[in-house]
């Protein structure tokens, strides 16, 4: 049985205060907490293998590199990846995305298509433009409802053989909507394009198995899933990553190095110039363990009776908007109150211990359709309670009452 106060216990900086209240963490989509036992393997590769890998013969660096590599084994199994040498480390979603983006500058050429969508994440938008901007692509963009939805017709109309590559989110960001990727996948692979999956909301919630999506690339970063800052995956097929130019040099990511000519090395070396964030590296798959531990199928039933729960008690609010409506969603609710800005709900609440976000979260065309500066986000863990969601209500109800 999943055992919510069990867990709490598992995470040191959920028993703080904060303005001598409480502390409510309802900021999990910008970045989850840290378990006890992802500290404590910060603190042990620090204090007992602290070492360069891939390059030394001495001890420590054959075991730091060994965890390293111990770590990109428990991401492949997590993912469902075909080999190890399709995981590439990077500093999180929005380099993978990029390190995708600049090689395809090499394959898109002027009157191509990228396609993105109406949800995305500007990490998921601004490389794509860089690409379209350097090679003479056009950009086109899937469209969304009024309920936060992709319009899939339009998805299909839009599909063309210019399209090279396809690039969605799995869960939006800001209004938490689950998108029907295998759907898109399967249709983009009919016209001859890739897919590239922002993974960076859904690896919290649901574990990918990127064999059964037959997606070409799945990005996430490290800290959305209890692990370290600073780190994050990109999986690519294979094929996929052979084809692609290195991202950058250095370091690590060569075969042999003249004056007159380099050549690379082999996957995953390829794309991993220079030292990497090694103890973030070998944490995630700490962290992706703990997760596994405690089992998706386990969070995903919790965080939907949290979502479930405090979308009912938001919307006794008067005056409430709920923004994202969608049949398909992750434990996020994003909302506004009549007459009020954002920005001073979330500053009011602060100081009755609750944290949420507020403002446009990197999602300013979500914005632009709904003609809102921004919403205030509350996004649900595994490790949160009904208990802290009736507190938030109440925060918000006081916040309104200041505030009108």
């Amino acid at each position: 049985m999943f055992d919510v106060q069990k867990v709490r216990a598992q995470f040191p900086i959920l028993s703080q205060t904060v303005n001598g209240k409480p502390l409510v963490y309802f900021d999990n989509g910008a970045t989850a907490q840290k378990p006890q036992v992802v500290i404590d393997a910060i603190s042990k590769y620090y204090s007992e293998i602290n070492a360069n890998i891939h390059r030394g013969v001495h001890t420590l660096s054959q075991l730091a590199t060994d965890a390293y590599e111990v770590s990109r084994n428990t991401i492949q199994t997590h993912l469902n990846a075909k080999y190890p040498h399709e995981i590439i480390f990077t500093s999180g979603t929005t380099q993978g995305i990029n390190l995708v983006a600049n090689g395809f500058a090499a394959i898109v050429k002027s009157g191509d298509e990228v396609m993105v969508s109406a949800l995305e994440h500007h990490s998921n938008i601004v490389p794509w433009q860089f690409l379209c901007e350097k090679t003479g692509a056009k950009l086109v963009v899937i469209p969304m409802n009024d309920k936060g939805e992709l319009i899939l017709s339009e998805y299909e109309r839009l599909l063309s053989d210019k399209t090279k590559i396809v690039a969605v989110n799995h869960i939006s960001n800001a209004l938490g909507t689950v998108n029907p990727v295998k759907y898109i996948i399967a249709k983009a692979h009919k016209v001859g394009a890739a897919v590239l999956i922002d993974g960076a909301q859904a690896t919290p919630h649901l574990r990918p198995d990127v064999q059964d999506l037959d997606c070409d690339f799945y990005v996430f970063s490290g800290h959305k899933v209890c692990g370290p800052t600073g780190v994050g995956i990109l999986y690519g097929k294979e094929s996929w990553l052979n084809q692609l130019p290195p991202y950058m040099g250095g370091g690590e990511m060569i075969k042999e190095v003249t004056f007159e000519k380099t050549t690379y090395a082999d996957l995953p070396h390829k794309f991993e110039a220079g030292t990497p964030n090694i103890a973030g590296g070998i944490v995630l798959g700490t962290a992706i363990d703990y997760l596994n531990e405690i089992g998706f199928d386990n969070i995903a039933k919790y965080e939907q009776e949290l979502l479930d729960y405090g979308t009912k008690r938001l919307l006794e609010i008067e005056g409430i908007t709920i923004y994202g409506t969608g049949e398909n969603k992750a434990s996020v609710i994003s909302f506004n109150i009549e007459g009020i800005h954002p920005y001073d709900i979330g500053t009011i609440i602060d100081k009755l211990g609750v944290a949420v976000r507020t403002g446009h979260h990197c999602a300013q065309p979500i914005m632009n359709y709904f003609n809102i500066p921004g919403t205030i986000r509350a996004s649900f863990a595994f490790y949160n309670t009904k208990e802290e969601i009736d507190i938030f209500v109440e925060a918000v109800k006081k916040a309104q009452l200041m505030l009108s």
